[in-house]
């Protein structure tokens, strides 16, 4: 194969996004690309950002991270407060550094929200008046997890269809947004369009919904084998954290809360995950711009590339 480089008909540095629902195979395809293309990859996947989150977060393995320079993994802690907008900012000074030695950079995540602050910027979002924070969390601490989430899905469908169901604080901070200002949340996100200085090509990794489902089902599997049990555990203090707000933890503590069996936890990880990879696809089917390949296509990807 002709080196991609060389097929490039733009001058253009290039930002190319390799995105997808959970376990679809972006990390070990995004490792395939970045050796053909000599470059080094950044992660929008906001669970990697948590170095405690070693099994949970299905973090590249120790192998991949010193085959390819790696950014934004395990760089934080689940104690760090981390914003999309700090995100935005920390990637795009990243990237352009990264341009200063390689035309091409890949960033890999399914992160979407994130990928599109990178993608396209995001507009400052008010601070919410104490009084509407105070009264949302007696709310959420009468009414619970269920009230959140039906809540969000009535006055922002579009985030909700995104956001992790299970993750109190986002979708708090979804309706601090609407009562503060009126507006829905992902209008901050929809509105925002940036004019970037590099070109950005979107890939999406396409995959059949039962063969993912099983993906997802074995990769669970796996963790709880590697020790995702203790991991949760190890971490028990950190819970009210918003990093551990997420889908592999929650459902855990709650088995050590003593209100389900192991086994039922497992199932609820599993269950949750294939939920939240269906609202990933859903929230980048909507994207016109990402183009569409299956896992093993991946001279067609390089192709796509360097047009």
């Amino acid at each position: 194969m002709i080196h991609i480089l060389k097929k490039m008909k733009s001058i253009t540095k290039k930002l190319v996004v390799i995105l997808g629902p959970t376990a679809s195979g972006k990390t070990s395809l995004g490792l395939e690309i970045a050796k053909k293309l000599n470059t080094e990859i950044i992660s929008s996947d906001s669970r990697q950002f948590y170095k405690e989150l070693k099994i949970g977060s299905a973090p590249p393995s120790q192998i991949e991270l010193e085959t390819i320079k790696h950014h934004f993994i395990q760089h934080l802690s689940v104690c760090d407060n981390y914003s999309i907008g700090q995100f935005e900012k920390d990637a795009i000074k990243k990237i352009t550094n990264l341009f200063k030695k390689h035309e091409i950079v890949l960033m890999i995540g399914g992160s979407g929200l994130y990928i599109d602050a990178v993608c396209n910027g995001i507009d400052s979002i008010p601070k919410t008046p104490k009084n509407i924070r105070d009264r949302i969390n007696l709310k959420f601490e009468k009414k619970g997890l269920e009230w959140l989430n039906s809540k969000v899905e009535r006055i922002d469908p579009q985030f909700y269809n995104h956001v992790d169901t299970n993750n109190p604080q986002r979708l708090k901070r979804c309706i601090e947004v609407f009562e503060t200002t009126g507006k829905q949340i992902s209008s901050y996100y929809n509105k925002a369009r940036k004019k970037r200085n590099f070109e950005i090509i979107k890939i999406g990794i396409s995959t059949e919904r039962n063969k993912l489902y099983e993906k997802i089902n074995e990769r669970v599997d796996l963790m709880i084998k590697n020790g995702l049990i203790e991991e949760a555990k190890s971490l028990l203090k950190y819970r009210d954290h918003n990093a551990l707000n997420t889908v592999g933890y929650k459902e855990l503590f709650n088995y050590f809360d003593k209100n389900c069996s192991k086994e039922f936890a497992i199932n609820e990880i599993k269950k949750n995950t294939r939920r939240f990879a269906k609202r990933q696809m859903t929230w980048f089917r909507k994207d016109k711009k990402i183009k569409w390949f299956f896992r093993n296509e991946l001279n067609q990807i390089l192709d796509f590339i360097a047009k």
